[in-house]
């Protein structure tokens, strides 16, 4: 048991060692084809993570909500790993994003979509996760 524990525990700092660190293929930080300079911080995996339920819900709303207004269908929301609730924020997220894009275009869409999706996940979890289940 010592032993496992003992393998678990260099197996860990080595892969936290590895990743701050230097990549010995790309002899810079993260792994091939990794962004580099300073004006590629926020693609940093520990710099994007979610912090909150709120920012995982808007980060994925968003997500699926430019799927859909580019392929122009609606998937299953499990499917997507959304939860009911999260699924109505992403419908009228889409539903603005399409006028916005029919009357101003593309770039206007998307700006649209991040800010109501941040919008709606903040007042969605803003006492914490929402009651009635995951699935809600």
């Amino acid at each position: 048991m010592a032993l496992g524990l003992t393998l678990s525990a260099t197996l860990l700092t080595a892969g936290c060692a590895r990743a701050g660190g230097a990549n010995p293929s790309t002899g810079g930080p993260g792994g091939p084809g990794a962004p580099s300079g300073p004006g590629h911080a926020a693609h940093d995996s520990a710099a994007s993570s979610p912090s909150s339920d709120a920012e995982l819900c808007a980060e994925s709303v968003a997500r699926w909500s430019r799927k859909v207004l580019d392929s122009g269908t609606y998937g299953d929301y499990q499917s997507m790993g959304l939860s009911n609730g999260q699924y109505e924020i992403l419908r009228a997220v889409v539903d603005a994003a399409r006028a916005a894009e029919r009357r101003q275009g593309a770039d206007v869409a998307d700006e649209l979509i991040a800010r109501r999706a941040r919008a709606a996940c903040a007042d969605r979890y803003r006492h914490g996760v929402p009651s009635g289940g995951p699935w809600r």
